[in-house]
């Protein structure tokens, strides 16, 4: 559109030269013999406003798109740029062509042929052009000048939208999907506290949540049904905002992949118990929350040496191993432990291994001294 208004302006400005000019240079050349009515000073100027159109339109298919570029160019720089400079600069080179123009009245009463006529444009782009680069460059004494106060208060102001900024990115919107659901713990730590900002729920993930529940399959239609009573719970027992969005990506098949689009789009935090979407988010640069993380996180610290009360439920892969559990599902080896199932003994921890399923603790049964002695 901008570069047929470019066209529009050559073939206007082509047919007023030639309305204006045409006829003036016909008159210049009396030696050449022309048809009578190309003498005619309304003819004359219809046609050359004709022909220096059409040659001026011809031209301008070649120059307008490098013009309209060049627009295009000057227009992003000057969108990006911060708006004090825009507006100090702006204001510099109007207070330069003031000062061009008013030195150049003096040197109009000089009649010196060419300079009379050059002089003013150079004036006016020499003082036009530093006028901008001194409002550029000296915007912030400029600032400075008008009130120290209203510096201050912008300064606060800025101070509080940089807090209000900071508080809002620490409750960014959390996107739960199917297996947190599911796994049922996020109840729980919402009603703790420890998840802030609004949940948002994709209709997506109900609707597999959904298929779930009406699967034939009696364990899954059980895990689909608790994900939906989780669901209700939240929405109705504790005190969060939750969201259900209809946002969908028809492109797209995967859940997955679709909660991961929408938490780029939304900017969000991917709430999940999935081993293999925390890696597909971290490769995609999405934020996420594990909850396995989060319960690895806060399991107690145990270190060799200390001791603990732990019932032996069965035997372990090695022999003489007994198995025990920890309030929090971490796994006790006893070292021949075997003998102490179904009792619950005092063991001594030897050493706490670390694996990418969860923590594992290794402990022998504790000696009395009257064992020792014997």
């Amino acid at each position: 559109m901008l570069e047929k208004i470019v066209q529009l302006f050559f073939v206007l400005a082509g047919i007023t030269l030639g309305f204006l000019y045409i006829p003036e240079l016909i008159s210049l050349f009396p030696f050449y013999t022309f048809p009578d009515w190309v003498y005619n000073a309304y003819i004359g100027a219809i046609a050359g406003a004709i022909v220096v159109g059409f040659v001026l339109w011809a031209i301008s298919l070649w120059v307008a798109r490098p013009i309209v570029n060049g627009m295009r160019f000057l227009e992003e720089k000057v969108v990006k740029a911060p708006v004090t400079d825009v507006l100090f600069g702006t204001l510099g080179l109007i207070f330069g062509l003031v000062v061009a123009f008013l030195i150049s009245l003096p040197l109009n009463s000089i009649r010196i042929p060419v300079i009379d006529s050059v002089l003013p444009l150079f004036l006016s782009f020499f003082c036009g052009y530093f006028g901008f680069q001194i409002g550029f460059k000296k915007r912030d004494e400029l600032l400075g000048l008008f009130s120290t106060s209203k510096n201050a208060a912008a300064k606060e102001e800025a101070a509080l939208d940089a807090a209000a900024t900071s508080e809002e990115n620490q409750a960014w919107e959390k996107l739960l999907d199917t297996s947190v659901i599911i796994d049922g713990r996020i109840a729980d730590i919402c009603q703790s506290g420890f998840i802030e900002g609004k949940l948002v729920i994709p209709e997506f993930v109900l609707e597999e949540l959904q298929h779930i529940a009406d699967s034939s399959d009696v364990l899954k239609r059980n895990r689909g049904r608790r994900g939906l009573d989780i669901l209700n719970r939240i929405q109705k027992e504790l005190p969060i905002e939750v969201e259900i969005t209809d946002t969908d990506f028809e492109d797209i098949h995967e859940v997955d992949s679709k909660l991961v689009k929408l938490a780029k789009v939304r900017n969000g935090i991917v709430v999940t118990n999935d081993f293999n979407l925390n890696k597909v988010c971290d490769l995609q640069g999405v934020s996420v929350l594990n909850i396995n993380d989060l319960a690895n996180a806060v399991k107690p610290v145990v270190l060799p040496g200390e001791e603990m009360l732990v019932q032996v439920i069965k035997d372990g892969k090695e022999q003489s191993q007994g198995i025990g559990y920890l309030d929090d599902g971490t796994m006790i080896v006893v070292e021949s432990g075997k003998g102490y199932i179904g009792q619950e003994i005092e063991v001594v921890v030897t050493s706490v291994l670390q694996t990418s399923a969860g923590r594992m603790i290794f402990a022998k049964p504790k000696v009395s001294k009257r064992e020792k002695a014997l």
